[in-house]
């Protein structure tokens, strides 16, 4: 395989981190589906991954080390959708992280009811499904196939970059 085939695989990675957070706003924004603070988290490694990808094309070194790196980005991707599929199917109970909403910028007796009286989105609604399948659901699924095609270009780099 020649270094056409990684620049290809980099470039389908960031179509479908691109993709991923566009479609991730507009279902929040144009389609009014307001997303659970996990639902927030999820799209971090999208962006990383976005900006690693552009990192390596700017820079164009360490390309080895910038592959390891989105692994285990989209490692800890898989590891937050598997949690967050678990609270949807109620396995695991809401943990804090889905009741906090900018708790940090509450000040005042007026902000702090300006705060209770939102409605707070839990993390175990589903409020937007594709094909039956909740984001979270699509976010395990990429995010495993994303890992593991990364792995095999990690494995045979040399055989990806000649």
């Amino acid at each position: 395989m020649n270094k056409l085939k990684l620049e290809t695989y980099l470039k389908i990675f960031f179509f479908i981190c691109l993709i991923s957070i566009i479609s991730a706003y507009f279902i929040e924004y144009k389609l009014g589906h307001q997303p659970c603070n996990l639902c927030l988290i999820e799209r971090i490694p999208y962006l990383l991954g976005l900006g690693l990808i552009v990192i390596n094309y700017i820079f164009a070194k360490n390309e080895r080390f910038i592959i390891l790196l989105l692994i285990l980005i989209f490692t800890f991707s898989l590891i937050i959708s598997l949690y967050h599929f678990g609270i949807e199917q109620s396995i695991f109970e809401e943990s804090a992280i889905c009741g906090l909403k900018g708790s940090d910028e509450v000040l005042s007796k007026e902000e702090l009811l300006k705060q209770l009286n939102k409605k707070v989105i839990s993390c175990k609604d589903v409020t937007f499904k594709i094909f039956g399948f909740s984001l979270t659901t699509i976010n395990i699924i990429l995010s495993f196939v994303i890992i593991i095609t990364l792995t095999n270009i990690f494995k045979n780099y040399e055989k990806f970059k000649s």
